[in-house]
């Protein structure tokens, strides 16, 4: 009897010596106060690449702070709509967003986004990189939030159940934009009848018939499935949008000058991941979107070019021509 009651204190001290064991072990790897968590929003599917793009950022970040930086991503508008989200940092309630709807709060930024102003990708991201991508970025640090970075948008076309290859086509039109001021000025000069509407009620507006167009790059509108409620991709290449990374201005001056490093330059480098691989994978998109039965419509530019004059003579009475004539000189 003394033997089995010998045995089974030595049990019990091994399995209490074992749980010990874990539980210093999943300190060491869990515990929350060496880890520093950043949660990170976006509005586009999975199968985007600017999902990729975020997903190469978490891993950068994770990699380089050897795991005292953990970035949790939510995709696909799980956190609010695009302007939801950027409200969200801006109380400091979520750390990051990569968005396209910050003009709510600087319209200046919109700028960037007259029709027709870049001829090229390359065009863009030297006017990004530079001192206007800087100075365009400046006045969100009153709102809370610091924009570290530009991820790619792209050029935006329209697609439709009808051809679109000039500005006529479009009149009368009811087309999905995004809630900005500038969208919708430059298609109501384009002659259509813009509808700003939230991205993810955008499939079902299509399908329903509750507008007959929208407007997207060809990467949210080959991972949208837009060619199944779509007969049309008109290459109207109207606008260049950016997509800006923000983060928190009152969580980023809780960090170490090396984690704020180590963010900022692993959002650079996403950035350019993000660019390059849409770059890449466009052609291939527009091919597929054609084989799966959508029809592609090469359009009359320098109409469309002709009738967005309207639009940049009123964001010169609006913002004054310095700003405007500054990015123009910059393109040039």
């Amino acid at each position: 009897m003394k033997i089995m009651r010998n045995f089974i204190t030595i049990v019990i001290a091994g399995l209490a010596l074992s749980i010990l064991i874990v539980f210093i072990t999943t300190s060491d790897v869990t515990g929350s106060d060496d880890v520093t968590l950043i949660r990170f929003g976006h509005g586009a599917a999975e199968a985007n690449e600017r999902h990729l793009a975020v997903i190469k950022f978490k891993e950068l970040v994770e990699e380089r702070s050897q795991g005292t930086l953990k970035v949790e991503v939510y995709p696909n508008e799980q956190l609010g709509s695009e302007a939801e989200m950027i409200e969200s940092v801006t109380f400091n309630d979520l750390q990051m967003v990569a968005s396209s709807a910050f003009s709510q709060y600087d319209q200046r930024i919109s700028v960037l986004e007259l029709p027709y102003l870049f001829e090229s990708y390359e065009e863009a991201w030297n006017v990004l990189d530079g001192e206007i991508g800087q100075a365009v970025a400046e006045p969100f640090l009153d709102y809370n939030l610091r924009i570290i970075a530009y991820f790619e948008n792209g050029f935006r076309h329209v697609t439709a159940n009808v051809q679109v290859e000039k500005p006529g086509d479009l009149r009368g039109l009811k087309i999905r934009t995004p809630e900005f001021p500038l969208s919708v000025s430059t298609f109501r000069a384009f002659g259509a009848n813009p509808t700003p509407m939230a991205f993810g009620e955008l499939y079902m507006a299509l399908q329903q018939g509750t507008v007959d167009a929208q407007e997207n790059p060809v990467a949210n509108i080959y991972a949208s499935r837009f060619n199944e409620v779509q007969d049309y991709l008109n290459l109207t290449s109207h606008q260049y949008f950016s997509l800006p990374v923000a983060i928190s201005e009152e969580f980023w001056q809780s960090l170490t000058a090396e984690e704020k490093k180590i963010i900022e330059n692993s959002a650079k480098e996403a950035a350019q991941f993000h660019r390059d691989l849409l770059r890449e994978n466009e052609e291939n998109m527009i091919s597929e979107l054609k084989a799966s039965g959508m029809k592609i419509v090469e359009v009359d530019m320098e109409a469309f070019r002709e009738k967005a004059i309207t639009v940049y003579d009123s964001y010169k009475n609006r913002f004054g021509e310095e700003i405007i004539n500054h990015i123009l000189k910059a393109v040039e």
